[in-house]
């Protein structure tokens, strides 16, 4: 390490405020701990102060211990921040101490007032969004992308259902389509939920809860179905979007917390496809990709995360247990360290 990385290093604390995990479980066992050692950068990483951090569902399922890679024991979840840099690794030279920036490659955890984070997975934030604007774009706006334009294949002049369009990921679904030219249908699970993602670009918005709402999505589609459907939760409607799909459509699935049972023949008749999808499967020319429409939508102002609801680190076990239970998505959810 040379004298001026010394120095940066030297004004900085010596300990923070994290979240630690000693065992796998419940939201119980997120336990706040106030004298962590501040993880030091590797020569391609850079070390992030946290303004904000993201909660995502697969952060619980981590924590469960229920994920297929489970980290090492202790550990500090959260891989979506948004922060100031204060110091680069070696190698590192297209960021500086001083960067607005957000990142969804944590190294040593999010939940936390310092991490560490791989540089080619930390960005630029632009001007126009705020730090806990920035949690909210890493993986949500990332998932929605590749399962809409990449697995998907939308194209203007098509119809998209987001099947769940009120969390952070549909949401995010919803602006990536309304940029691109789509016809834009959304369901969520309240009141306040279908007035958000119509605020947030839906042509037209139903409520999942609503006894006979396929067949209204099947109206405003004039019986022909959406093309492409974005599937947040495919337990429990995958054989409704096999019935309402259109002739050679996909339907994406994103989300999904158990087995289903489906007609298959209804898949043969749409001669339809049905494809998983999951974001670290992406290949680096798609994360480019990725990439270059998330800094033209911040830019341009239309990627504009909604913040649902902010905690404080003491708050996780609530925040996880919210992420998962909640009663109707809307939006997303973070934590305000700073």
């Amino acid at each position: 390490m040379d004298k001026d990385r010394m120095s940066v290093r030297s004004a900085l604390k010596t300990i923070m405020k994290a979240i630690r995990v000693t065992e796998f479980g419940g939201p119980q066992v997120l336990k706040l701990e106030i004298n962590v050692p501040i993880p030091e950068p590797a020569q391609d990483e850079v070390l992030i102060k946290v303004e904000a951090a993201g909660i995502n569902p697969v952060d619980t399922y981590i924590r469960s211990g229920t994920y297929a890679v489970k980290p090492t024991l202790p550990y500090t979840p959260g891989k979506d921040v948004a922060g100031v840099v204060e110091d680069v690794g070696a190698k590192v030279l297209h960021l500086k101490k001083g960067d607005r920036v957000y990142s969804m490659a944590t190294t040593s955890g999010g939940y936390a007032e310092y991490c560490t984070a791989a540089s080619s997975g930390t960005k630029i934030l632009h001007s126009n969004l705020s730090f806990q604007e920035g949690a909210g774009i890493g993986i949500p706006y990332y998932t929605a992308y590749r399962a809409l334009v990449i697995i998907g294949g939308a194209r203007p002049g098509q119809t998209v259902l987001i099947h769940g369009a009120s969390g952070a990921v549909g949401l995010a679904c919803v602006q990536i389509a309304r940029s691109r030219g789509l016809r834009v249908l959304g369901t969520a699970g309240s009141q306040a939920g279908i007035e958000l993602i119509s605020r947030n670009g839906c042509d037209v918005a139903f409520s999942h809860r609503e006894e006979g709402y396929t067949d209204k999505i099947m109206e405003a589609t004039e019986r022909t179905g959406p093309d492409i459907i974005i599937e947040m939760l495919a337990n429990v409607n995958l054989e409704k979007d096999l019935s309402m799909i259109a002739k050679k459509g996909r339907i994406v699935v994103v989300g999904n917390r158990g087995s289903v049972e489906i007609t298959p023949r209804l898949a043969m008749q749409k001669e339809c496809i049905v494809t998983g999808m999951v974001l670290f499967n992406a290949s680096q020319d798609e994360l480019n990709e990725i990439d270059a429409a998330v800094s033209a939508g911040m830019r341009d102002g239309w990627v504009k995360p909604h913040i649902g609801k902010m905690y404080t680190l003491e708050q996780a076990p609530v925040a996880h247990d919210d992420v998962i239970n909640n009663k109707g998505a809307q939006g997303r959810l973070i934590f305000k360290i700073c």
